[in-house]
């Protein structure tokens, strides 16, 4: 009984280790050895001990501006999704101005107290998401919108206050803790 068990755990190890035929494998054959490359997806770790209290304070915030503002940016997706192809079928400039003058009312009543409680820095954290989820700058959202004028006084206002409406969002640069921060929060760890 006992060699029967030996015979079957190489069989079942074997079973164990089919490949999946979807994944690519590649191998680099360097003299007799055959080495498996595999492509792993980076991890990021950062400080959280007493020395870089700093970093820690800096990301700390950080977290809370993201969690206070993605889902605005997330909304926005939303409503532009909705509101896009229905502005683009209307006619004239006078339909089309009505329709965000109604659209524009309804955001105030219903977003205008939050909107007054942010900071220069959730609005600049704002601008980089509604870029990050939409694909388009602030600037360029309201020069299709509401034209060319109006974005040049937002831009102006904007600049006013250190803000720019035309930062891109850049994943891989300058705004990757940002994209760490909202990876964390649809994945549900913050």
């Amino acid at each position: 009984m006992g060699a029967v068990c030996l015979m079957m755990l190489p069989a079942s190890l074997l079973l164990a280790q089919k490949k999946d035929p979807e994944l690519p494998v590649f191998g680099v054959i360097s003299g007799n050895d055959t080495l498996i490359h595999w492509d792993i997806e980076e991890v990021r770790v950062y400080p959280r001990n007493s020395r870089n209290t700093h970093f820690a304070r800096y990301y700390g915030r950080l977290v809370q501006r993201v969690k206070k503002v993605y889902p605005y940016a997330v909304k926005a997706n939303e409503l532009l999704r909705e509101y896009e192809p229905q502005y683009y079928t209307l006619k004239n400039d006078r339909e089309r101005r009505k329709l965000m003058q109604e659209i524009e009312d309804q955001l105030m009543a219903e977003y205008k107290d939050d909107l007054k409680r942010m900071s220069i820095s959730d609005g600049r954290v704002l601008i980089k998401l509604i870029d990050r989820e939409t694909g388009k700058t602030g600037y360029t959202l309201i020069r299709e919108f509401r034209g060319g004028f109006t974005a040049v006084f937002w831009q102006g206002i904007a600049r006013l206050f250190k803000n720019n409406l035309k930062d891109e969002y850049d994943p891989y640069g300058e705004d990757r803790i940002i994209e760490d921060i909202v990876n964390l929060i649809e994945f549900g760890y913050l």
